[in-house]
């Protein structure tokens, strides 16, 4: 029997955002966030009868509000005023108890965001808008009974981007969107595999017993975003011990990361319980990441995705970072094509 294609949603508005440069320690280098990301997945998956590329559907303002403050999503609307080929970089990053904000004012953008690699332009809000609209379009087309999974090419990235604060590339958090989505029907697992915390989805799901947040990243002492994803952060309130954070070091290759996963990551999403998963699917983990600091190869991309279709969930995989371009297509693709292959048998 022939198994049905993957769904995959992804708007070409997501893709003018283009961001030239960012600042690294005090060093200018050409940003690793381009559209080119895209294009090399879409070349990957395009033609192949095992994935089925969707404009995502339109998505209410209010989907975005339910999980992001306001003023966050009026600064991105602001942005639109800039000229075409006119970058804004925040570089004054108040401390927010002791100033007040304004949205409406880019000079001021710095109160809502974290660092000076995430820049504003003219395309920043229909990039944001059409990549948390994949997100929420595939945990939507997930819930309908339409498909077991889907996938949502989001660029730019999410996972970093927190109820109230923009950063690390990202602007509104995709992963949290699809999982909001989910969470009216019961338990929801996120598992972030992005070579960097997921410190976005963790600060907004921290006190939120109904939703599992587990991340395997490299060690915050060295690798941003360097003030979370450390053992001890375990969840606030109601939602303590429904957070977990596996640091590892510099170099883990395949056989050791996915030792974790099966050892302490799986295991506790099976003993959440959780009615739907949401993969926070990063690929800066491969070995020749120019960002990442691990040593995982294409094969490793197959097995995790393996271990993911095997919990057998309504799932939703969102894209994460992933910048050896040349490989990014290669990479996932040979993910989400392994996973198609397990979860729909």
């Amino acid at each position: 029997m022939n198994k049905p294609p993957l769904p995959v949603f992804f708007h070409p508005k997501q893709l003018p955002h283009n961001p030239r440069y960012e600042w690294t320690f005090g060093r200018k280098i050409e940003h690793p966030e381009t559209r080119s990301r895209v294009d090399r997945i879409l070349k990957a998956i395009s033609g192949s009868p095992a994935f089925s590329l969707r404009l995502p559907y339109k998505m209410p303002l209010n989907r975005l509000t339910d999980l992001h403050h306001k003023d966050l999503v009026s600064v991105l609307k602001t942005a639109r005023k800039l000229p075409e080929g006119k970058t804004y970089y925040p570089s004054v990053f108040p401390r927010r108890d002791q100033v007040s904000s304004d949205p409406d004012s880019l000079p001021r953008a710095g109160y809502y965001c974290f660092d000076s690699g995430t820049p504003l332009t003219v395309h920043s809000w229909d990039a944001a808008y059409w990549s948390a609209a994949a997100a929420w379009s595939a945990a939507k087309c997930v819930t309908s009974g339409e498909s077991k999974a889907a996938y949502a090419l989001s660029r730019p990235p999410g996972h970093h981007a927190q109820r109230d604060l923009f950063g690390g590339y990202c602007y509104f958090n995709n992963a949290g969107m699809a999982a909001r989505h989910f969470r009216h029907r019961g338990r929801v697992a996120i598992v972030d595999i992005d070579f960097h915390h997921g410190n976005g989805t963790q600060a907004i799901f921290y006190p939120d017993p109904k939703v599992f947040f587990a991340s395997i990243h490299g060690d915050p002492r060295k690798f941003y975003p360097y003030f979370s994803g450390y053992d001890g952060e375990t969840g606030r309130g109601e939602g303590r011990g429904t957070n977990l954070n596996v640091p590892l070091p510099a170099g883990t290759d395949g056989k050791k990361y996915l030792s974790v996963l099966r050892r302490k990551v799986l295991p506790a999403v099976r003993k959440f319980r959780p009615v739907a998963l949401v993969i926070s699917a990063g690929f800066d983990t491969y070995r020749h990441d120019p960002v990442g600091g691990f040593d995982l190869e294409t094969r490793d991309f197959v097995e995790i995705a393996r271990e993911f279709a095997d919990l057998d969930l309504p799932t939703v995989i969102v894209q994460e970072g992933g910048y050896a371009t040349k490989w990014l297509g290669v990479n996932a693709a040979a993910f989400l094509r392994a996973f198609r292959d397990r979860h729909f048998d």
